[in-house]
């Protein structure tokens, strides 16, 4: 196989890929277990690694006695298996992107699948992996995990349903460090989202504004309005508009000598006008 055929194969894979490379964030009250207990919070983070080869998995997460665990590794898409360096659950591993909302990953242990990890790309844009295991005493178990991509991308990620890691005090501080970390970035990003949601509320009242107030001096009016006063739009028959003093229920509840009422409004000293109930 020539280099260029091989580097065409490296690039349509990584493609395939990209789905799935993010920060993912555990939804706990979704995950289903049937082995150990699902985690109090989690992250999980798919990358590649600098040279482009190879996909990075991390692993963090709590469980229910808010100890932290860690964990990571790096494997080849290829469907080739490669070394694996904690021997105690696999000497070997192979992943494989099915299609671009399908990745799958194999542990062998002398040559058998010891863990299988399928990652699906929901329709909804969750993350739903599934580990196909077994116990200490070799019944199978499957565990359901479930994540949604984080806007904020953290220096780790993490899935709790596969094999167990003992917690460490690199681990602990890490976990406590990123989440705090993570709290106050959250933070800060919630009160920027509600300064951009009053502004663009905002926005929205100012050419609501300018639309009614182009209305309103396209309209006749044989009078000079004043500031802090309120009048009424009517349409013609027309279908041109005319500002008057009159208010509806002075017409005996109707639009009078025209074709409907639009709306009462007032004038603002900025000479913009805003409507306001109808008296």
């Amino acid at each position: 196989m020539t280099q260029p055929f091989k580097t065409k194969i490296v690039v349509f894979i990584m493609v395939q890929a990209y789905n799935f490379l993010a920060s993912w964030q555990l939804f706990p009250e979704k995950c289903d277990f049937e082995y150990q207990v699902v985690p109090k919070s989690g992250n999980y983070k798919i990358e590649t690694v600098p040279n482009g080869h190879l996909l990075s998995f991390s692993h963090n997460w709590v469980n229910i006695e808010n100890d932290a665990f860690y964990a990571q590794y790096h494997v080849n898409p290829n469907g080739q298996p490669m070394p694996f360096d904690n021997t105690e659950l696999a000497d070997t591993i192979s992943a494989e992107i099915n299609n671009a909302s399908c990745l799958t990953v194999q542990f062998f242990k002398e040559g058998a699948v010891n863990l299988k990890v399928v990652h699906e790309i929901l329709a909804n844009g969750f993350l739903k992996v599934t580990h196909e295991g077994f116990k200490e005493d070799q019944s199978p178990f499957k565990n359901i995990e479930v994540y949604h991509k984080q806007l904020s991308v953290l220096p780790y990620a993490s899935s709790a349903g596969s094999v167990a890691i003992r917690p460490t005090k690199e681990g602990v501080i890490k976990h406590k460090a990123l989440s705090a970390m993570e709290d106050q970035t959250n933070m800060q990003l919630n009160q920027i989202k509600e300064q951009i949601e009053l502004l663009a509320r905002q926005a929205q009242e100012i050419r609501k504004r300018k639309e009614l107030s182009m209305m309103i001096y396209e309209a006749k009016i044989t009078f000079k309005p004043q500031i802090g006063q309120i009048y009424h739009v009517y349409e013609k028959q027309d279908g041109s508009h005319v500002l008057s003093m009159v208010a509806p229920h002075e017409w005996g509840g109707g639009a009078g000598p025209f074709a409907q009422f639009i709306a009462t409004v007032k004038l603002l000293a900025d000479h913009t006008w805003i409507e306001v109930p109808a008296q």
